[in-house]
């Protein structure tokens, strides 16, 4: 199994501390094991999972879809405002 990453993706991960990235990296993990651990979305989102846990205090989504066996890390971040981002940014590609 392959793991990609988005653009969007890509960029929030770089700004995070190394604490926070290896706390992402056993999140990752576990989805990468169990692909259905998220909560699969419906309507403009069919096909996208949202798996969420909570990062020091801050509970954060992330997004991933499942591409054949391989996995592709779509967005991350906080609740505020995470579905409608999600939305256009999905339509933007």
């Amino acid at each position: 199994m392959k793991i990609y990453q988005s653009r969007s993706f890509e960029k929030k991960v770089k700004k995070m501390s190394k604490p926070e990235k290896d706390a992402l990296d056993a999140e990752v993990k576990k989805i990468a094991e169990n692909p259905t651990i998220g909560e699969e979305k419906k309507g403009d989102l069919r096909g996208v999972f949202v798996h969420k846990f909570k990062l020091k205090t801050t509970l954060y989504l992330l997004a991933y879809r499942k591409i054949g066996d391989d996995l592709e890390l779509v967005m991350i971040g906080p609740h505020e405002n995470y579905y409608r981002d999600l939305k256009q940014y999905l339509k933007n590609r």
